[in-house]
């Protein structure tokens, strides 16, 4: 099934809780989060206390992305918040196995996101363990960039090796996706589709989700 996890990084913070009660309107199950520390990536973005008043707001699945070093260090927290997806970057850490088992063994979902200039063939060995994949298609640290069409080579390796393996890993991909490129991410095989400014710059959100849908029922 595909699902749609709208990025927050592009919505307005002023009316945030209001725009995640329009996700919530709109059916949508997941709403991502970006956690940027300044070190992996040049920016600064959201924190515990602001994920802790999401988590306050909704029920929806909290699909969390860390843009930290070392993210070892803030796994305990991070579950404590009530993050139901916690999603780090193969390149933070040399601590893969240990953060898989430790979130596992809190009962949520781990993901591991790999950058654009990353081989898929480097996390491999962790997928069997892993239920989430993200390949981002643009550099991680910033909203709004233009999407890297040498992803959806990617996308659709992992897809066959997924499938060949009779995996369930869902492979979700993040940056510069909107309504006139998302057929070709589909086409590839991702089945978790963040989509940020295309949706939280609109006027009209409520119409450009239904578009999506729309889209995503022909897969």
């Amino acid at each position: 099934m595909i699902k749609l996890s709208p990025s927050i990084l592009s919505a307005n913070f002023v009316r945030l809780e209001e725009e995640i009660k329009i996700l919530e309107r709109e059916g949508i199950e997941y709403v991502h989060i970006d956690v940027m520390d300044g070190m992996f990536v040049p920016n600064i973005s959201i924190g515990m206390p602001v994920i802790k008043s999401i988590r306050k707001a909704t029920n929806m699945v909290l699909d969390t992305h860390f843009m930290i070093v070392e993210p070892e260090r803030y796994i305990d927290e991070f579950i404590s918040l009530g993050c139901d997806i916690i999603n780090f970057h193969f390149e933070a850490t040399k601590k893969h196995m240990e953060i898989i088992e430790k979130i596992k063994k809190a009962n949520k979902k781990v993901g591991m996101t790999i950058k654009p200039n990353t081989d898929y063939k480097e996390i491999l060995p962790f997928i069997k363990h892993l239920d989430l994949v993200l390949v981002m298609s643009v550099e991680p640290g910033f909203g709004g960039q233009s999407f890297m069409e040498n992803s959806l080579e990617k996308i659709s390796a992992l897809r066959k090796y997924i499938n060949e393996n009779n995996l369930t890993c869902d492979i979700e991909v993040d940056g510069g996706i909107k309504l006139d490129n998302v057929n070709k991410v589909l086409e590839a095989g991702a089945n978790v589709i963040v989509v940020g400014s295309d949706i939280f710059e609109k006027e009209d959100k409520s119409t450009i989700i239904k578009q999506y849908n729309e889209i995503f029922k022909n897969f």
